[in-house]
């Protein structure tokens, strides 16, 4: 069963399918209930219907501690174990307490024998669920003689139903993990496209420095040793020092601004697909087929924050993003709904580094939220 760190609630998509998946399960908890109930009705001892009603409550109480855990991939390993424990342990005591509740007149206990069936594949191995099972049909035999029912309708309660019950939580849970594992996937994916990308990053930066660096050093140390018998010398290697310092410089410059002047096409795909990804509806006007490069790059940035807001700050079901030209004007819309209350405003610190960004090229940011809907503008020089 998947248990590495995952965050549901921050996937909305993975936050209903587990939504889903502990309604479903809830489903099978409830007839665990009610079917055991109606021996309760049919008892005419008080105390044995008081002692049975403790015993099956006690009993659904495990049962959903230990369904919730099964789809709780978060929760600590220990505190999962200690909730199967109890199920164990609550188990053994509903053979005295509801064994003999409507006794030779309904399967009572068999089908809490057919609920612990069918969670055991959710709990253990299939082999040690199979043991399980074995012991569980022999327990249900050894109530029946004891209580004088049944001894086939109680092997057919707890292991036909047993099994059935198995099947639908095995497939359930079995899902639910593949789902988790699909997002830890895409998780590892996305850490692994960083590391490569500040590794393709260090390995551009050696490559411009490297050789530079090493030409520095041997001309600084030759200056160093000519200073004293040939200062004309000295000079001159000391000013290509400064030279070839210089020029490095501006290499590192050249590279990292090839990083920074991402292509917004790409840039607007690569949104698009993290937001619909996360199950957000999103819908963008085609791009101004003659929008310069400087306000492209500018509108990336703003681009790369709204989409962080987005993910972060809402829980949008729709994006829109627009991106038009007027005169020598280029502007950015991106509304979306669901936003916070706690949700980023014009001092956020991402906004407003972001607005400080803007204005040094001459632009502008502005936010206004309505209700529940969050629109960012960002206008930048977009001369002809």
């Amino acid at each position: 069963m998947a248990s590495e760190a995952v965050t549901p609630r921050a996937d909305r998509r993975l936050h209903r399918a587990r939504q889903a998946t502990l309604v479903s399960l809830a489903t099978g908890v409830w007839a665990s209930v009610l079917l055991p109930a109606v021996g309760l009705t049919r008892e005419h001892d008080p105390s044995r219907v008081t002692l049975g009603a403790v015993g099956i409550l006690a009993f659904v109480i495990a049962q959903t501690v230990v369904l919730y855990a099964a789809v709780t991939p978060w929760l600590d390993p220990r505190w999962r174990r200690r909730a199967e424990l109890s199920l164990v342990g609550v188990a053994v005591l509903t053979v005295p307490l509801v064994g003999p509740v409507a006794a030779g007149r309904w399967p009572t206990w068999a089908w809490l024998g057919a609920a612990l069936i069918g969670m055991t594949p959710l709990l253990v191995r299939w082999r040690a669920a199979l043991a399980v099972a074995v012991g569980v049909l022999a327990v249900a035999v050894a109530v029946a003689w004891w209580t004088g029912g049944s001894v086939p309708r109680h092997l057919a309660v707890t292991g036909g139903i047993g099994v059935a019950v198995a099947a639908v939580n095995g497939f359930q849970v079995w899902f639910w993990d593949l789902l988790v594992e699909a997002r830890q996937g895409q998780a590892a994916l996305a850490r692994l496209a960083a590391v490569e990308e500040r590794l393709r990053f260090a390995r551009d930066v050696h490559d411009v420095l490297g050789h530079s660096l090493t030409v520095i050093a041997l001309k600084a140390e030759l200056a160093a040793r000519l200073a004293p018998v040939d200062p004309e010398r000295a000079g001159r290697e000391a000013a290509e020092v400064q030279r070839l310092a210089a020029s490095a410089l501006s290499e590192v410059r050249e590279t990292v601004h090839g990083y920074r002047a991402v292509d917004l096409d790409e840039q607007l795909a690569a949104v698009v697909g993290v937001l619909r990804s996360c199950g957000v509806r999103c819908t963008v006007l085609p791009l101004p087929a003659d929008l310069p490069q400087p306000a492209a790059v500018e509108l990336a940035a703003v681009l790369r924050e709204a989409s962080t807001n987005v993910l972060r700050h809402s829980r949008a079901d729709w994006c829109r993003i627009r991106i038009d030209r007027k005169d020598d004007v280029a502007r950015m819309t991106v509304a979306n709904d669901g936003a916070d209350d706690s949700g980023p405003d014009a001092h956020s610190h991402g906004l407003r580094g972001l607005a400080d960004r803007l204005a040094a090229a001459g632009g502008e940011l502005r936010v206004h939220r309505e209700d529940a809907i969050f629109t960012l503008e960002a206008t930048v020089p977009a001369p002809s």
